[in-house]
């Protein structure tokens, strides 16, 4: 009877754990990459160091940057300006950036814009917190198959200008493709607005961008200065081709700065 007792306990201790492991795995995040990834990911943070609630999707952004390693999964950090009138002025802020997050709320239909902001390949908007509906996000776009063909290559530096050569293929007529500088890392410490007191860690901040129509299909060239205060090495481009009338990202990679 004993013996009886002591299986029982056992078996019940067993699914006990069993139920509460799958709980568990149900409620954690999931990682970035859960299989083939024959797409690709435009992660497209809108951010500002005024903003309390901005801390956290910078620090997200930088454990998913940190995961997916040299995948296709692409992060941009547009700090944007309207914050700059709370008490604390963001160097990396632009108002080219509240523009084109202001391109997005009218894409989108949204009714204003507020931080933080992500939006994944032009077509999903959501808290930038939120985590697994990032990871949920990256990786339903890493299975799909991208509509268009981009390559950039010929990168050059040559006084304080970043050139390159670019192709674009099957897209369709309004189509626009968008080339970025990207600082990989910055830390500042804030003195002022909501963040004061705060040393704050950024990764893949965007310093300056172009935008060149490309229609259905082109080559060519562009060149972009480099924004001020970047440390040569630190540098990289993202480039992805979008529909103008809807914001779809339909092709994207990157190249490093020599």
């Amino acid at each position: 009877m004993k013996n009886l007792r002591r299986i029982a306990v056992l078996a019940f201790c067993l699914i006990i754990t069993f139920l509460a492991a799958r709980a568990f795995l149900r409620s954690a995040p999931s990682s970035v990459l859960t299989g083939s990834s024959k797409g690709f990911a435009v992660v497209e943070l809108f951010t500002s160091e005024g903003c309390s609630s901005c801390p956290p999707a910078d620090q997200l952004v930088a454990r998913i940057q940190q995961e997916a390693k040299d995948q296709p999964v692409y992060i941009l950090a547009f700090h944007v300006d309207y914050w700059d009138r709370q008490g604390w002025k963001d160097a990396f802020s632009d108002p080219r950036y509240t523009q084109r997050q202001n391109r997005y709320a009218s894409w989108l239909n949204l009714q204003s814009v507020y931080t933080p902001q992500i939006v994944v390949n032009g077509r999903k908007e959501f808290v930038g917190s939120q985590e697994n509906t990032l990871r949920s996000a990256i990786n339903s776009s890493l299975e799909q198959t991208p509509a268009a063909r981009l390559t950039i290559s010929d990168v050059r530096m040559d006084q304080g200008k970043i050139s390159w050569h670019y192709q674009v293929q099957n897209a369709v007529a309004n189509s626009s493709l968008i080339v970025a500088i990207v600082q990989r890392s910055a830390t500042t410490d804030v003195k002022a607005g909501e963040n004061s007191g705060r040393t704050l860690s950024h990764v893949q901040i965007v310093r300056n961008f172009s935008n060149t129509a490309v229609g259905t299909g082109a080559s060519g060239a562009g060149s972009l200065p480099v924004g001020q205060g970047m440390a040569s090495g630190d540098e990289e481009l993202i480039a992805f081709v979008q529909y103008d009338d809807n914001g779809q990202i339909v092709a994207a990679t990157r190249a490093p700065v020599p």
